[in-house]
């Protein structure tokens, strides 16, 4: 098996080969996955952290060694809580802008290396905020399909990456989401960082949120935003209806 970390800000992850190919999710700084196929200028690739598999760029990446990969998985190493982060490329006095949940792989006091190459990173790394500062520093966010960050996010992306700021890591898409936690009976009971799951017609799991509290919802369509939700669902006041039918509410704290 051969293995990788990705040395940019943050790379998309896509359903094909292609450039011209869906982005399902993306890959952001520090991150490590296993190679399982090349394909010319790509790479087939599952990620480490939530196993989801997808293609990205053969420049996109380093490679990683077995004993590097395998003491990343060991211990995994300190996120970025900032929705920005800056990272002096010190080979060549560039500048990254690293993204929330950037993996500081092998740092050493404010320098991370990854392959042959340092970064510094600027400033302070993060403190983590409560889940709540978390998730409202999301608002306005504009929604994005396979997005993670604060400048494009997907309903999915958007609780991945607010619970994993705080030590809960979740599978990628909604529908996986659901399966994770245990179930909460009733919405009244419901506290903030509980997930609420939402089907569509045919009643498969198509969206997430996270509840503030047991009448608010934040989550991503159209924007990272907050709405009202009951025990029909989401009901949204700019369209005056609901936009969502409640599924489940499940907890992972």
């Amino acid at each position: 098996m051969e293995y990788g970390i990705c040395n940019l800000s943050v790379v998309p992850l896509r359903a094909e080969p292609s450039d011209g190919s869906e982005q399902v999710s993306q890959v952001l700084f520090g991150e490590t996955f296993e190679i399982v196929e090349w394909n010319d200028n790509w790479v087939k690739i599952i990620t480490s952290f939530d196993n989801y598999p997808g293609w990205i760029g053969r420049l996109q990446f380093v490679m990683l060694g077995h004993i590097a990969y395998k003491g990343i998985k060991q211990a995994p190493p300190s996120l970025t809580h900032r929705p920005v982060t800056q990272a002096w490329k010190i080979t060549n006095n560039s500048i990254l802008y690293l993204p929330i949940g950037s993996s500081l792989s092998f740092l050493e006091g404010t320098t991370c290396r990854i392959g042959d190459e340092k970064f510094e990173i600027i400033g302070e790394i993060g403190e983590v905020e409560n889940l709540a500062a978390t998730a409202v520093s999301f608002l306005n966010a504009p929604y994005l399909w396979g997005g993670r960050t604060h400048f494009g996010i997907d309903c999915s992306g958007f609780t991945q990456s607010v619970l994993r700021a705080h030590g809960i890591n979740l599978l990628r898409d909604a529908s996986m989401q659901a399966e994770q936690g245990y179930e909460i009976k009733s919405l009244y009971d419901a506290k903030l960082g509980d997930l609420s799951f939402f089907e569509n017609k045919e009643g498969k799991v198509v969206h997430v949120g996270i509840m503030l509290n047991n009448e608010k919802i934040i989550h991503a369509s159209g924007k990272v935003k907050i709405d009202t939700i009951d025990d029909k669902g989401i009901y949204s006041k700019d369209l005056k209806r609901y936009t969502h039918k409640l599924t489940v509410v499940k907890r992972f704290f």
